[in-house]
Formats: structure tokens, sequence, C-alpha cells
């Protein structure tokens, strides 16, 4: 029997345990060849002025390393203790370390420069797909076509060879540094199993929980207005990361057992087959794998809440265009004003014009808003005004005030009440009023209101505060004027008029369509990179969580053998794997769901102004793909079990 026999048998033999590690190696590879390929397609110029699109592949390329190097050094390692007892059986036969590194390491040739080159071609035949999605997501026009890249191959074969020779030189360490007894002791000795919970076990569990509640806790109070500097606002935000990291490794380590331990003992010790093979294999096990689940469970929140952030924004991109000018078209000048205007009547575009005079005034906010919460200006915030006569449907008396523009941010940032006393501040006098509501919709352009309030008044009011108007303050423009297009389909032929005429050089023109395709490109990019690497972690870290299944499901192969002896059915025996499956995978996703979602509640409305559905989309998709894993650990278990007797 020479080596090359069994290098081809322990090949075959251990096939059918590396499928899922072949497949996330191809995916991973694929996922990779496909980013640099983008990265150094032509296609990519298109959006490089405007969103520097391939830097963001670059970036995107560099991540997507680390999490592969180090999922796969991971699963390695999992694998070489799986198969230490085979190891030492080597040892016993006469052969060498040297023999035996050589063996491992032509079985890993085969297998990860086999999945490479299958990766490459599945990554260069998605290539144009992606560049399609790409382009979908970001609004581009532009033509997506099939480019192999050499640079990219090139790339993708140092950037793997290097992680392979990691993996060598792991396997080489491991196999060096272990002698024939210790390697029939690794895998009885991985898991650490204790009968009874000691009191700082308790402890840490209690605390964790407290950690992760303080976390939250200290999450809805970041943009209450209670931190107004950057300093509080950065020391905030370490004890939030820090307690709900530390939180939740306490939480592995000592919650899990400390409430699966209440359970038991509500039960008076009376635990069914289910709550055997789930609850007492979790409270023992999850502890061991404290740092991975909290590494895994942590970087999951970061995936999902990256990406619902980065959807919330794409997804409000329209209202957000609105807050920042609330007619299709805005300009200033007089001049120009009747030269777009005149451009548009000469191509038998229809369009409607705007007109509000605006004045800048000192308002004080003091009656309606927590000074403390304001910050340094105590109250007093420069902010636009007009009269209610360019306002259509609003009509106030000359002691009233409507306050407009009134988002999301604004509201979280600076909460007023929606009634009270403000006061108007012109050069010399000011004006008592009486605010009577806050409203959302802005009927100015961020270039007066800086993307916060303005103020509509009574008619009498406004030319009171124009006498009296203050002249440091005021907007180059004294006008705000807005042209909206009648026909929608005429929309994007007045866009390119717009743009023909370098409006968009100057301060204070603004063009919604602009902002709309701006927005989309820059958030398209970020939600299409952030959306991969969270996809691929997914993958990653759903496989690691599977191969500690496997070893789970073979180290209590001999106990399902008795109970199948004695008498439980396959059925029995499944229902309670199904119900630890739950828990194996559904406690770091639920956790995971938790981080994210106090994470994204504490900041959403800086990125947009729709909060719910485009979270519930991402925690949707993002659990229903998770799950695809934990259904793949109850099909092995099931096979397990049917072998086992």
């Amino acid at each position: 029997m020479n080596i090359n026999y069994l290098i081809l048998r322990n090949l075959k033999k251990n096939i059918k345990n590396y499928y899922l590690y072949v497949f996330a190696l191809i995916f991973s590879v694929a996922l990779y060849f496909a980013f640099v390929t983008l990265q150094y397609d032509p296609a990519m110029d298109e959006i490089k002025g405007s969103v520097k699109g391939a830097a963001g592949m670059a970036t995107a390329s560099v991540l997507l390393v680390v999490i592969v190097a180090i999922f796969l050094l991971y699963a390695n390692n999992i694998f070489i203790k799986r198969r230490s007892k085979e190891i030492g059986l080597f040892q016993l036969i006469g052969l060498t370390k040297g023999k035996i590194f050589r063996i491992l390491s032509s079985e890993n040739l085969i297998l990860y420069f086999g999945s490479m080159l299958v990766g490459i071609f599945v990554g260069f035949s998605c290539s144009r797909l992606l560049l399609m999605i790409l382009f979908k997501v970001m609004d581009v026009d532009a033509q997506a076509s099939l480019n192999f890249s050499t640079r990219a191959l090139l790339q993708t074969v140092i950037v793997f060879a290097a992680v392979y020779l990691l993996i060598m030189l792991m396997n080489y360490t491991f196999i060096k540094r272990q002698t024939i007894l210790s390697l029939f002791r690794v895998t009885s000795s991985t898991e650490n199993k204790i009968r009874k919970m000691p009191v700082v076990e308790i402890v840490m569990g209690l605390f964790g929980i407290v950690l992760i509640l303080f976390g939250y806790y200290l999450s809805t109070k970041l943009f209450g207005g209670q931190f107004v500097k950057t300093e509080e606002l950065f020391l905030v935000m370490s004890m939030i990361l820090g307690s709900v990291i530390l939180g939740t490794y306490l939480f592995y380590k000592g919650s899990v057992s400390l409430i699966f331990n209440a359970i038991r003992k509500s039960k008076g010790g009376y635990l069914s087959l289910n709550e055997v093979l789930s609850l007492s294999s979790i409270m023992f096990r999850m502890k061991s794998n404290a740092l991975l689940l909290t590494i895994i469970t942590t970087v999951s929140a970061l995936a999902i809440g990256l990406l619902s952030l980065s959807y919330i924004a794409y997804y409000s991109v329209d209202k957000s265009a609105k807050e920042i000018v609330p007619n299709h078209f805005s300009l200033l000048e007089d001049e120009d004003i009747t030269k777009f205007t005149k451009a548009l009547q000469k191509k038998n575009i229809v369009y409607k014009q705007t007109r509000r005079d605006v004045i800048m005034v000192k308002a004080d906010f003091s009656h309606i808003a927590d000074v403390d919460k304001i910050g340094k200006s105590k109250g007093i915030m420069t902010m636009p005004v007009v009269s209610e006569k360019s306002v259509e449907g609003v009509d106030v008396s000359p002691d009233e005030t409507k306050f407009t523009g009134y988002s999301d941010a604004v509201k979280m940032l600076k909460s007023l009440k929606s009634t009270g006393e403000v006061e108007l501040k012109g050069k010399h006098e000011s004006i008592e009023q009486r605010l009577i509501g806050l409203s959302k919709d802005p009927v100015v352009s961020s270039y007066f209101s800086g993307g916060l309030l303005t103020a509509i008044v009574d008619e009498k009011v406004f030319e009171q505060l124009a006498k009296d108007k203050d002249p440091d303050i005021q907007q180059n423009s004294h006008s705000y004027v807005g042209i909206d297009i009648v026909d929608s389909n005429m929309l994007e032929h007045a866009n390119q008029i717009y743009k023909d005429m370098n409006f968009e050089q100057k301060g204070g023109y603004t063009s919604q369509s602009d902002i709309i395709s701006g927005q989309k490109q820059m958030m398209g990019m970020i939600m299409f990179v952030v959306g991969f690497l969270g996809l691929t972690f997914l993958i990653t870290s759903g496989c690691i969580l599977y191969f500690k299944q496997m070893d789970e499901g073979e180290e209590e192969k001999p106990s399902y053998t008795i109970l199948r002896k004695l008498g439980f059915t396959q059925g029995n025996l499944i229902r309670g794997v199904q119900f630890k499956q739950v828990f194996n995978f559904g406690i770091p996703l639920v956790v995971g769901l938790s981080h994210s979602y106090f994470a994204v509640k504490s900041g959403w409305f800086l990125f947009g102004s729709e909060l719910w559905a485009p979270m519930f989309i991402v925690m949707l998709v993002y659990t229903a793909l998770y799950s695809i894993f934990g259904l793949l650990s109850v099909l092995f278990y099931k096979r397990v079990i049917k072998e086992s007797l």
C-alpha cells in the first residue's frame, strides 16, 4: 500500500464530510472572483466619477478575504481534529509525521484547488449578473457585458494560495505538537461538561443579561438629546458596544445555562426525551463555544444593522429628496428662471411655477423645547419665514405660526412641542407668536432651511418682519422658486435640459431627479457591498455552526444507539433533534436580530424616513437563509440516527 493509494482512499472516504466545506469554498472563491472581476471591469468606469465604484469593490474584496480566510482556517481546524484518531492510527502503523502531513496536504490540495477552479468558473459566469444587479440597484444606465480579467484571476489565485499555505502551516503545527496518546483524546476533550452550575457562573449569567439590557437602554437615549457633545456621543457609543459584546459573551457563558437550568428545576427533574436531547445538551455545550458564538452574533448584528440602514436610505430616497427640495426643480436667479422656463416652453413641456418670498429670522424655541437638549444655542435658531399667502391650504391668524419641515431626523434631534409660545426676532423688534402645529412637508429647499424648520406666518406679520430684517443673516436670494413638471413622463427630458444649462454647478440650484439619482447610486453601491459581504458571512458562519453540529452528532452517536436499543424510534429522536436545532441556531439568530434592532432603532432617522418595512425585509431574508443551515443539521442528525443501529 503506497501513499498515493492512501491519499485517494482517504479522500473518497472523507468526501461526504467535506461536501459543505467544498460548497462554502466554491461559493467564497466565486464571490471573490466576481468582485475583483467587477473591480477591473471597464463598465465600472461609468460610475467611478460619482461613487468611486472600483474603490468600493476593492474595499469589499479585502473584507471578503478576511471573512473567508478566518472561516477556512476555522473549518480546517474542526476537520483536522475530527481526523485526530486517524492520524494517530497512521503513526501506530509506522508512518512518520512528515508522511502524514504529506497525505493531508495532498488531500487538501486536490479539494482546495479543485474547488477553487470550480469557484473561478462560477464567479466568472455570475460576474455579469452581479454587474447587472449593481447597475439596477444604482439606477445606472450602462451596458453590462461578460469580461474575463487576467488580473482578477491572478489576484484570486494569489489570495487563496496564501490562505492554503496558512492552512498547511496550521496542519503541520497540529501534527508536530501532538503525541499518539493526545491524538486519541482530542475529540473526547473538546467539550466541557459539568453537572452543577457554580455560583460564579450564575453571577456571570445574570450580569450578562444586565449588560445587554444596559446597552439597549443607552442606545435608546443616544440621540435623545441627553448627549450633545462629540466626546459624550463617542463615550456612550463605546459603552454600548462594550456592554453589548461583553454581555453577549457572558450570556452564552452563563445566561443560557442559567435559564435552561431554571426550566429543568421547574419540572422537578422530570424531562421529556425532547428536553433531554435539546435543553440538557445546549446547557453544557453552549458555554464552551461562548467566544465563537459571540463573534458570530456580533458580526451578524453588524451585517443586519448595516444592511438595514443602507436599505432604509435606499428605500427612502424619494422622500429624502422631497425634504431637500419640495419641487422638481429649484432655481434662484430670475435670469436663470426665465432661461429655463423658455427652454421648457420651446419643447412643449408644461410646468407649474411656485414663488415664495423668504426672510431669515432668529427664533426663540425655549418655550416649546427642552433648552438643555438644544445645546449651546439656548433655544435660539436661525430659520426661514414665509407668508401664508404663498402656501396653499394654510391659514394662520396674525398671532399664530405653523412650522413645516419637521422630519423624523429633526424630531429626534430637536424634539418640540406641537403648541406653545415662539418669539420671532427681527433686527430691532421681536414678535410673539403662538405655535399651532408641526408639519413634515417642507415649503422651501434646504438652501434656505438647512434641512430644518420653516415658519409660516400671517401676511401682515411677514411684512412687518420684512421691514425689520437683519441683513447679516439673509440668503443671497430672498425668494424660493420651485418648478414642477405637470406630465411626469416629461420629467426626464426636463431634467436633461436642466443639466445642459449647467445649473447643477451653482449653489442653491437643485433638481429632485439628480438628488434621487445620486442617492440611489451611493446607497445602491453600499447596499450591494454590504449585502454580499453579509451573505458571505451568513454562509460561512452557518457552515461553522453546521460543522459543530456534525461534531456533536458523531460524538452523540453511541447515545442514539443505546436509545434505539431501548425502543425509541427514529421519529422520537428526530423530534428532540429538531427542538435542539431550534435553540442551537435560533439563539444566536434571535440575539443577533435583537442587537441589530436596537442599533438600527437608535439612529435610523439619520438615514431615511422609513424604518419598519426595510428593516423587517432584511431581517426576514436573513432569517430564511440562516434557517437553511438548521435544516441541513437536522438532515445530518437524521442520517446519524439512522446509522446508529
